[in-house]
């Protein structure tokens, strides 16, 4: 007879790739609004997003995986609103590979960390004065494939 739900080997267990996140939290935020919430004319701001990534050790094999959202809305050569958000999150990390590790950290992490950066943001910009800001998804993968491909270009020629 076949089991439907086999207990798994003890020393497969123990070299399966793991990557479970354990704790999520605001590392830091800033909020600035040069001329508050006053506008001139029509809202019809450019808004400008930056991302950026870095992980760093804790202990062992749990990461700190730090996303760092920038928004910045500017109407004209005035600056609306500069908002930055650090989101972190805490990551277990075993087994993985070279390759595996990365594309965790470049994409896989800021993906779970994004709505959470997204939702803080959010609340700034309207605590702030301004009109709703909802930021669009997200697609960390391809961000990944797209850096990963450049950085193949650069070291072929």
């Amino acid at each position: 007879m076949t089991e439907l739900n086999p207990v798994p080997d003890a020393a497969a267990a123990s070299t399966a790739p793991v990557l479970t996140l354990q704790a999520v939290y605001l590392k830091d935020t800033s909020f600035e609004a040069p001329m508050g919430p006053r506008v001139d004319g029509n809202w019809n701001p450019q808004i400008s997003l930056d991302l950026q990534t870095v992980a760093s050790v804790i202990e062992g094999d749990l990461r700190e995986v730090l996303l760092t959202v920038t928004v910045s809305a500017k109407q004209g050569d005035k600056t609306l609103f500069l908002v930055e958000v650090k989101q972190g999150g805490a990551f277990l990390m075993q087994n993985l590979g070279e390759e595996d590790a990365k594309r965790a950290i470049a994409s896989i992490c800021p993906a779970v960390l994004f709505p959470y950066a997204r939702a803080v943001i959010s609340l700034l910009v309207g605590q702030g004065g301004f009109p709703q800001l909802l930021l669009p998804p997200v697609n960390f993968d391809a961000l990944y494939e797209n850096a990963a491909q450049q950085t193949e270009n650069v070291t072929k020629n």
